[in-house]
């Protein structure tokens, strides 16, 4: 069976921009379940200013009192040398890099220009590799901007072109506000590969905020990746991005998966157990569909055996 992996940002990209702050005991208590699934990657932290995403604060807190189970990888976002430090000592195994593929976006999300954020990753992509930690990159929004529109397909080829030349190891596109269709994705996805060559691995962070999620999920696995972005229960979004909810659930995604014939290592049903955990935190239920209905064909042969 074809493995593909999967990385649970549920802990930074879904709680990012919760209105409520949860506290450094509940974040570990929520990687310690995460990472107890079968989960092979966890972005757990982000080590940016608190004064911009005060809900990513205490990152060094939280890394320290998290369990750290043989072969699980646990990732930290990183935007400056500041952060790369950060998450240098904090203990990370990989770091994570982003910029966005327009200028309006870019100077909203980072606070700078798309080349002083390129300028800014030269400096740090060095002291990722010369710490033995591997160093993966996002191209944000690369499927459409909220405030420019359309991103052109070259905007997206030259950036990854610049970030796998500085050492990244791993490339993300961004669907961040959830507007790409499956063909888009199979487009953006080859022309990258193309970009970056085979030695490059491929990754897609997707949004389901306009229901395309799991299809754009699907349409990027078939053109050969095997690095998806997921959230438990579908929680997250940007909070530089209006009305940019929605990441796809893990429990979601890898149901899915499964049920086509890929392997993900990952223990849906314990996921689903986080997600229902994780949902009497938050005031409304959460958008993951998986925990509601169950895993088929499982919930299909207990109704069978208790009408029996």
């Amino acid at each position: 069976m074809t493995t593909i992996d999967i990385c649970e940002v549920g802990p930074r990209d879904g709680l990012q921009s919760e209105p409520r702050i949860w506290s450094v005991d509940e974040r570990i208590e929520l990687i310690d379940r995460l990472s107890a699934t079968g989960v092979k990657r966890i972005e757990a932290v982000s080590f940016v200013n608190p004064r911009r995403v005060p809900q990513m604060a205490a990152a060094e807190d939280v890394m320290a009192g998290v369990k750290r189970p043989d072969g699980v990888t646990f990732v930290g976002l990183a935007l400056n040398l500041r952060g790369v430090e950060r998450a240098i000592g904090a203990g990370v195994d990989e770091v994570r890099y982003a910029v966005v593929a327009s200028e309006t976006f870019n100077r909203k999300n980072q606070g700078s220009s798309i080349d002083d954020t390129l300028r800014s990753y030269r400096d740090m992509a060095g002291s990722v590799t010369a710490a033995g930690l591997r160093l993966s990159a996002v191209v944000a929004a690369a499927f459409g901007c909220p405030f420019e529109g359309e991103v052109a397909l070259s905007k997206v080829t030259d950036l990854a072109r610049v970030l796998v030349g500085e050492g990244a190891q791993d490339i993300y596109l961004a669907d961040t506000i959830g507007a790409a269709v499956p063909n888009q994705v199979a487009e953006r996805i080859a022309a990258t590969r193309d970009v970056v060559g085979g030695a490059v691995t491929l990754g897609c962070h997707l949004h389901n905020t306009r229901n395309t999620g799991f299809a754009n999920a699907v349409a990027a696995v078939q053109a050969g990746v095997r690095l998806l972005d997921s959230s438990v229960g579908g929680i997250g979004g940007c909070p530089f991005a209006p009305r940019a909810t929605g990441n796809i659930a893990t429990e979601d995604l890898c149901f899915l998966l499964r049920n086509m014939g890929y392997e993900t290592g990952v223990d849906v049903d314990a996921v689903i157990e986080v997600a229902r955990w994780a949902e009497t935190s938050f005031d409304a239920p959460l958008p993951g569909q998986v925990m509601k209905a169950g895993l088929f064909p499982e919930s299909a042969k207990l109704r069978q055996e208790a009408a029996e």
